[in-house]
């Protein structure tokens, strides 16, 4: 793959990642319906009274998607793993030395020790 191309998906995956920030941090939390109880709701805004929560929630969904699918084609270009066969990954894995033997030296003497 190119430098161009990877360089490509590495600025997407940073701006969809911050994008999942954000979009995460507009959602109102468990406890912000309390609030909209009294009075304080959006129902008069752009997008109804739960459409903004439903935009935003599956706005979150497909940016998070997106990044999980960056992330798994990020990790496959950077592993360089070659998809030839078996034989070839177990060339690339076989020692080209000769293992290495330690020979173990015989303990010494055991002396006893004065009581």
């Amino acid at each position: 793959m190119g430098s161009f191309w990877l360089s490509l998906l590495l600025v997407l995956h940073i701006l969809v990642g911050c994008a999942v920030i954000g979009f995460v941090l507009l959602q109102h939390g468990k406890g912000a319906d309390m609030g909209a109880a009294f009075g304080s709701g959006a129902s008069g805004s752009l997008f109804g009274a739960t459409g903004s929560a439903n935009f935003l929630s599956r706005s979150t969904a497909v940016l998070a998607t997106i990044f999980f699918i960056t992330s798994l084609a990020l990790s496959y270009f950077a592993s360089g793993f070659d998809w030839r066969g078996p034989s070839d990954l177990m060339e690339s894995v076989a020692p080209t030395q000769a293992p290495v033997t330690i020979e173990a030296s015989a303990p010494a003497a055991s002396q006893e020790i004065p009581k």
